[in-house]
């Protein structure tokens, strides 16, 4: 039963226990920094791959049905602790027909999802899981990548690949004050509190209000994460850990 799954905690703890029988250990966020140390390697991107350049937005969202609103993004499988409802839940409040939600995929675990669209499915569409080649296509075609992480233990322990996702496709970025994101974005996207619906709202309508500023910022997001979280960012702090085995 239980143990069939590679992440249950007898796994995780007795993982834990050899650490440091490691050569070197690597991490990528504080959270797991303070508990095992190690060097900081990001959960990075490729932006090669991952190129706003490579596609047009306008004619991207024609493709996938979205032409007609102004596309809110989260480019995965929702889970409590990533905070779509909260996202919802300020949906509900701007109250606003021409705003989507946009799901890529599913839970795999459970039918949370399908709760979700039982209970706010005027506000989502939701689109199949895809590989990960075809990622950078569907998230060209985000008015505004979200990532709205609610305030828990996952949460601050986890580096957000969906945050470099809308990085690396210049997208304007929502998120929340939770774990590294802060220090992730610097500047480059827009925070809010964590579990706050009534912040989000105001930031939504703040961005569409304002869209040009918001690119721009956008813009910045992409050069971050080009000069920080690319794969060659990454192999570089690779070949450095190596190099001192």
């Amino acid at each position: 039963g239980q143990l069939r799954h590679p992440d249950h905690a007898l796994y995780v703890k007795w993982t834990e226990q050899i650490v440091d029988r490691a050569d070197a250990v690597t991490i990528d966020t504080q959270f797991l920094k303070n508990r095992f140390g190690g060097v900081y390697l990001p959960n990075g991107k490729d932006t090669d791959l991952f190129n706003p350049h490579s596609y047009d937005p306008k004619t991207v969202r024609k493709q996938y049905g979205l032409s007609e609103y102004k596309t809110l993004m989260f480019p995965g499988a929702p889970r409590p602790h990533k905070g779509v409802e909260d996202v919802l839940v300020a949906l509900d409040q701007l109250n606003d027909p021409s705003l989507r939600l946009v799901i890529i995929g599913g839970s795999p675990y459970d039918n949370y999802d399908d709760m979700l669209i039982e209970r706010w499915g005027r506000w989502i569409i939701k689109l199949p899981k895809q590989p990960v080649e075809k990622m950078p296509e569907i998230v060209s075609a985000a008015h505004v990548v979200v990532v709205p992480q609610r305030d828990t233990l996952t949460a601050q322990a986890q580096f957000p690949l969906k945050l470099t996702d809308g990085m690396a496709m210049a997208k304007p970025i929502l998120s929340t004050n939770v774990g590294d994101i802060p220090d992730i974005l610097n500047h480059t996207g827009y925070l809010v509190a964590p579990n706050s619906p009534n912040q989000l709202a105001d930031k939504i309508k703040w961005i569409f209000n304002n869209f040009e500023e918001a690119s721009d910022r956008g813009l910045q997001a992409r050069k971050r994460c080009v000069e920080l979280y690319s794969v060659d960012a990454m192999a570089a702090i690779l070949s450095s850990v190596i190099s001192s085995l």
